[in-house]
């Protein structure tokens, strides 16, 4: 046997023991066994409550009929168009709101501080309970809203839930009331995080008030704000509260979202799963390529935090 073909045999032990120690990441002996041992249990939860219900879901809507089916659906035309002017409301209005509050609660003074504790406590609350109050203070006939406007202006206020665009309305102001106080704390981090040499400096450069916002401040947040919107988009994809507690998809089916229509009409009213299951995965051509392109505006940001 010639010098190198016993080199070429004595290579997948060496390569298998480099992969070997790639694993164990430099731990030896009792340190590798802990590590496994913390390790195992997350992957083993992981397994069961991601991996696998995403599995299985893919499974049950992998049936093409059942995507005709939806398709042909008037209901869930309706649907798909409500979800657009959620998403388009719920995430821009909120993200704006979010934007503004946090240079707002940047000011100085413990009177400030005292304003954010008292902002925060819509999203401390638990979401059921806020929902539910919501929805009963907008009956028609003895809810908290129409009283307020019976007794101060004389006026009588209109069903708000028996509308469809009144009700759409209501769930986003209430998924916006709820959800704003959380960007806002997340974009106030990311503004603390700003070194005030650049504010110093902008303003030795005239940059104040309306332009150092514009020409310093956003900037420096837009990487972040980016983040926000992705995030908020997947949040809102997946929101059921908002809808189903406030209006409970009603009137008649007309104020639906994707996850609130294949859960609560297809899986819950009707007893079809399946029909549920591709009610929802229909969002995924909507979801993939928004996240593509924000990540691709992510990687391509000149401008970092």
């Amino acid at each position: 046997m010639t010098s190198a073909s016993a080199i070429e045999l004595g290579r997948p032990p060496v390569q298998r023991q480099s992969l070997w120690r790639y694993w164990r990441g430099g731990l030896q002996g009792s340190e590798f066994t802990w590590a496994i041992a913390f390790v195992v249990p997350y992957i083993a939860v992981f397994l069961a409550f991601v991996i696998y219900p995403a599995a299985y879901g893919l499974w049950m809507g992998s049936n093409p009929s059942l995507y005709s089916e939806v398709f042909s659906d008037p209901i869930y035309l309706n649907t798909v168009v409500n979800t657009l002017i959620f998403l388009a409301f719920g995430v821009n209005v909120k993200l704006f709101l979010a934007l503004l509050l946090s240079g707002f609660f940047m000011r100085p003074g413990w009177w400030t501080k005292v304003l954010l504790l008292i902002f925060v406590l819509p999203w401390a609350v638990p979401a059921l309970p806020t929902f539910i109050s919501i929805h009963w203070m907008l009956n028609g006939e003895w809810g908290l809203v129409n009283n307020a406007l019976w007794i101060l202006f004389g006026v009588d206020g209109p069903s708000w839930l028996n509308s469809r665009w009144l009700a759409l309305g209501s769930a986003i102001f209430s998924h916006v009331w709820k959800w704003t106080p959380f960007w806002t704390v997340i974009l106030l981090a990311g503004r603390m995080s700003i070194p005030q040499e650049i504010y110093d400096a902008a303003k030795v450069d005239g940059a104040t008030g309306l332009r150092r916002f514009l020409y310093v401040t956003f900037p420096l947040l837009a990487n972040l704000y980016l983040v926000l919107t992705l995030l908020a988009t997947i949040f809102l994809l997946g929101d059921f509260n908002s809808v189903y507690f406030v209006t409970g998809g009603g009137p008649a089916n007309s104020t639906h979202l994707l996850a609130t229509l294949g859960v609560v009409r297809d899986m819950l009213e009707l007893g079809k799963p399946q029909l549920g299951v591709a009610a929802v995965m229909s969002a995924l051509p909507l979801l993939i390529p928004l996240v593509i392109i924000l990540m691709r505006k992510l990687r391509t940001a000149e401008v970092q935090l």
